[in-house]
């Protein structure tokens, strides 16, 4: 039977390479795996019970691939999948993008490994022909972002309509100079919202200022800082729209530094509504995203993949929700 060393010469690799594609794929190029697991295929190289798994292709584990682990609002995303994933028998593995589309990339190899049944993807990163690759060939759904074009199973809501409804609700206070802070725009969801803000201002004929529309990366510090731009302009916006909590988290603590107030002097609203909005001070308003349904509902669609259930439908958009509490409120001019 070959050892590693032989592997590792046949694949032109060192045995730190070939043990790092069985153990840590992801820190591994995807064209170095494909040669490696060739290499171990034609020498029939099994160094342990993962390698058998791999030729044998079974396993019970779920791929999770999140874009950033620090974010909460995934939990309850997690939670979801992972109650449908214990009452079937399968475990989940959690990968952190780190918001790093080449680190989401690594994770693919997993899959190619067969040491995952299957994926669900939080995140849409990867380009949209990488995923549709994938998908050709293993179980894959996407649930919270989606690819436009792609045929790949999808939870997610209406990010525009929610956008919109939160913009309309500012506006129906009596607010028409409106700040937004946008997520990044090589995302979908910062192009939704962006997009439903305007659609909002729009409708209400009302002007949308280039200089109140600030990029945001949906962190809190981005959150801080673009509020802190929109404060620096000699005539502020009475209202701001976060494109997520996180952001408005930052937004109001940026005014309030300033010694201004919420709502008093600015009103706030978020999206997402995650745990800390109800608590934090003041009680934000924001749009809820049933985030543990989501979850539950990718991994049943997963589920149904890896089984080979016939699909009724494979795009799933659920309803998003607007919750009033404390950061907005009546503006008069």
């Amino acid at each position: 039977m070959s050892g590693i060393k032989e592997v590792a010469k046949q694949a032109n690799v060192s045995i730190a390479t070939v043990s790092r594609v069985l153990s840590k794929p992801e820190t591994v190029a995807e064209k170095t795996i494909k040669r490696v697991l060739e290499v171990i295929e034609d020498l029939n190289y099994q160094p342990n019970a993962a390698a058998r798994q791999l030729r044998m292709a079974e396993t019970t584990t779920i791929l999770v691939v999140v874009p950033d682990i620090t974010n909460t609002f995934f939990s309850d995303v997690l939670r979801g999948i992972e109650s449908v994933a214990l009452e079937n028998g399968y475990q989940v593995l959690l990968g952190d993008a780190d918001n790093n589309a080449e680190r989401e990339k690594g994770y693919l190899s997993i899959l190619r490994q067969k040491k995952a049944a299957g994926m669900i993807l939080l995140t849409a990163g990867i380009e949209a022909n990488i995923v549709e690759e994938i998908a050709s060939e293993y179980p894959v759904v996407l649930a919270c972002e989606y690819l436009e074009g792609v045929n790949v199973p999808t939870v997610s809501i209406d990010n525009v309509s929610g956008a919109r409804k939160a913009t309309e609700y500012l506006i129906n206070l009596g607010h028409k100079r409106i700040g937004f802070i946008s997520g990044p725009m090589n995302s979908v969801l910062g192009r939704d919202r962006l997009k439903g803000f305007y659609q909002a201002m729009a409708q209400y004929s009302l002007k949308v200022e280039p200089d109140l529309v600030q990029e945001g990366n949906f962190s809190y510090k981005s959150g801080l800082n673009m509020m802190n731009k929109l404060l620096a302009y000699s005539h502020t916006p009475t209202a701001v729209f976060a494109a997520n909590d996180e952001m408005a988290f930052g937004a109001v603590n940026a005014i309030e530094q300033k010694g201004l107030a919420v709502p008093q002097d600015i009103s706030i609203i978020g999206f997402d509504d995650i745990k800390f909005s109800s608590i934090f001070k003041p009680a934000l308003s924001t749009i809820s995203q049933p985030t543990f349904d989501i979850g539950t509902k990718a991994m049943q669609l997963l589920i149904g993949l890896m089984t080979n259930q016939k699909m009724e439908k494979t795009q799933y958009i659920l309803e998003n929700r607007l919750v009033l509490r404390n950061s907005c409120g009546k503006w008069s001019s």
